[in-house]
């Protein structure tokens, strides 16, 4: 248990931290964010546009990460840590509304709004431990990485084109690689796996979860949006709707049948829950990403069913589901200890679309996507449970 005055800190008496009402209304802000970037691919879908939604979902999820963390050691319940959550929310706010145009007009207030999430976040946390808590070192090494990281954005916020993308990336790789070397700084030296031992993996596990289930509300809500908005429903468009709705179906049963309070129990039972915590961070970034190019190729598919495929929506159709599929078997490895053959086979089948794609139309396409989801999906299901009776037969 860390020594040291401060105020506000979970109680770590051994029960599992669980996930308050504040955290899930917080959680509200980045759905509209994912919603923002989904919205930002589809009306680019260029290499290079596509890099820069990447930057930015990376910035997304680093900002939800950092904010995870902090809620994982302070409890949401005390009044400050609250206000500290709404707070960010609504800087949130400002910088999810300028995610469309953050390549272009409102990179800067972008760049400001992000910075002072994660600086003025860190600097409160650092008021809320006092100077001789064991984690103020750690936080201070968090905080200064996130200075570097906060000029690169400002920075980047004042240039355009390529300087604001090498700026950022930049900016991102900071963020995201810092806490892989324990955020070393000189005279500040860089933490280790005792900072993190007693951080409460299983609080991790589920705020993850929960943002998993808030992407893939943001893909369903496209779905029925889209098609809300069309005037005459064809029937092309109403199968589009069917097979896109079924494919989100397919995803969350990909990940939440079996494998989401597997997940749970194996950060309970590790020797580093914490640590194991922090690999769930880097996994779900990748899974979740996937779920936000469904969510663009969804909108696609449902408005222009018909329209013949091409290498962009090419790679945006099935590249959605093989996103997902790694970033769930990545996921898995870390849970169970090795990447499933199911989803082999489904990354397997994908690449096999891709050609086949390009000589038919968007819902064709779509629907085979939907269908590798689905055998994916029931290979899944079914491997678990063989596996769990088995494993409970040879129980005493």
């Amino acid at each position: 248990m860390p020594n040291g005055v401060a105020r506000f800190l979970r109680p770590r008496d051994g029960d599992e931290a669980r996930v308050t009402y504040v955290e899930l209304f917080f959680d509200l802000i980045y759905a509209f964010a994912v919603t923002q970037l989904s919205h930002r691919l589809v009306h680019d879908l260029s290499a290079f546009g596509t890099l820069q939604t990447l930057v930015l979902w990376f910035a997304v999820w680093l900002g939800w990460q950092y904010t995870c963390w902090v809620t994982n050691w302070f409890d949401p319940e005390r009044i400050p840590v609250r206000l500290l959550l709404f707070a960010v929310m609504l800087v949130g706010m400002v910088m999810a509304a300028s995610l469309p145009l953050a390549w272009g007009e409102r990179g800067l207030v972008f760049a400001i709004s992000y910075v002072t999430i994660q600086v003025g976040r860190s600097i409160v946390v650092l008021r809320f431990l006092g100077s001789q808590h064991t984690l103020t070192p750690n936080f201070r090494r968090i905080c200064g990485w996130l200075v570097i990281s906060g000029v690169a954005w400002i920075v980047g916020g004042l240039l355009e084109g390529p300087q604001r993308f090498a700026c950022w990336t930049f900016a991102v790789l900071c963020e995201y690689l810092s806490p892989m070397f324990g955020f070393p700084l000189p005279g500040l030296g860089r933490s280790d796996a005792a900072d993190w031992r007693s951080a409460e993996g299983g609080h991790i596990a589920e705020r993850c979860q929960a943002f998993v289930i808030l992407a893939l509300g943001e893909s369903v809500l496209v779905t029925g949006g889209t098609l809300s908005d069309i005037e005459s429903w064809s029937a092309p468009s109403v199968i589009a709707f069917l097979v896109c709705f079924l494919g989100s179906v397919a995803m969350w049963w990909v990940y939440f049948d079996s494998s989401s309070s597997a997940g749970s129990r194996a950060i309970r039972r590790s020797s580093e829950p914490g640590l194991m915590a922090a690999y769930f961070h880097y996994v779900h970034v990748i899974l979740i990403a996937g779920i936000i190019v469904c969510a663009a190729a969804d909108d696609l598919v449902i408005l222009h069913p018909d329209e013949r495929v091409t290498s962009a929506t090419a790679w945006l159709l099935a590249g959605g589901p093989a996103i997902f599929v790694a970033g769930n078997g990545l996921y898995k490895r870390v849970v169970y200890g090795w990447f499933p053959l199911s989803h082999w086979v489904g990354l397997a089948l994908l690449a096999i679309v891709v050609p086949f794609a390009l000589h038919t139309d968007l819902l064709m396409t779509g629907g085979l996507t939907t269908v590798v989801m689905i055998v994916v999906a029931v290979w899944e299901s079914v491997s678990r449970r063989s596996l769990a009776r088995a494993e409970a037969a040879g129980t005493p």
